[in-house]
């Protein structure tokens, strides 16, 4: 189980991550295409979310369990039949659940293996970015507002409309932390756009113009693939001197932490939110000089 030499790592881990994530990705293939509608709001208007009810790739959802249930537990076993279970929306708690506590598990088996092979743990440490906003979203928002129906549907008009409730309620695109995270993962496109052409520009060339340049990089060469003084040069002349970084180890640090941090504080601005703790939400911020609310659309 903890050998590295296997050719895919397992791992104590790994032995509760494949079941869980086995489970997890059947049922939703299965509800996906086939379940019944569900009574998501409890008032017996079930919303029909699988294929052969209707439904296509971007229409179609696994859709949360009933406003009835709450957050009660709904394992199969506490319904009086499986289409009382299917009604009530039990596939969505059953695939939540177990998709939460695999990809947790796959936290701990990316520790785990870098353990085994001497790395650092960063790696695992990363990973707890879409993690903890797939908690957020899945099991802490509806713990917050009581109920599994309030959580996001698994498919992506379901998604669509989840955001959209979520800033009607909310008003999250005025809150910091979802602020912080939309830098995260815009400036984390940008950092790595201008990374990744930053070194493709700057190869050092191995190969004539007749094959590709990738030819000339062999797996585990000990010298440079690319002129990182170069790099740096350019663009430090592009924009300024210390918008380059010219140490290696601190800009893949940089490129790492920067997404991380961002998903993190948006993971943390939907998890207060979820109990209606919105403090830090800039509502109403453009106030007169007697403290009177100066409309935005924000406000409306």
């Amino acid at each position: 189980i903890t050998s590295t030499e296997n050719r895919l790592y397992i791992g104590w881990f790994g032995v509760l991550m494949i079941p869980t994530l086995l489970t997890a990705t059947s049922v939703f293939i299965i509800a996906f295409v086939a379940a019944p509608p569900v009574d998501i709001d409890g008032i017996r208007e079930p919303v029909a979310g699988s294929l052969l009810y209707g439904n296509n790739i971007i229409s179609g959802a696994i859709i949360p369990s009933s406003a009835a249930i709450g957050i009660h537990f709904y394992p199969i076993w506490e319904a009086a039949s499986l289409d009382e279970w299917l009604y009530n929306g039990g596939p969505y708690e059953l695939i939540v659940l177990h998709f939460i506590l695999g990809v947790c598990c796959y936290i701990g088996r990316e520790w785990e293996l870098s353990y085994r092979l001497g790395m650092r743990p960063w790696i695992s440490v990363a990973f707890t970015a879409p993690v903890a906003a797939a908690a957020a979203v899945f099991l802490v928002y509806p713990i917050g507002q009581g109920s599994f129906s309030d959580g996001m549907p698994l498919g992506i008009s379901g998604t669509f409309n989840f955001m959209l409730v979520f800033q009607a309620e909310h008003n999250i695109l005025m809150h910091p932390f979802h602020q912080l995270g939309v830098a995260g993962v815009f400036g984390g496109s940008l950092f790595s756009a201008m990374h990744g052409s930053l070194v493709t520009s700057s190869l050092i060339r191995e190969t004539t113009e007749n094959e590709s340049a990738n030819n000339g990089y062999k797996f585990g060469q000990e010298e440079e693939t690319y002129n990182i003084v170069a790099a740096h040069g350019y663009f430090g002349r592009l924009i300024f001197q210390y918008a380059s970084f010219n140490n290696s180890r601190a800009l893949h640090f940089f490129l790492g932490l920067w997404p991380v941090v961002g998903i993190w504080f948006t993971a943390m601005s939907v998890s207060t939110m979820a109990f209606n703790l919105n403090g830090f939400n800039f509502n109403q911020s453009v106030v007169d000089s007697q403290g009177r609310v100066i409309n935005t659309w924000a406000d409306i």
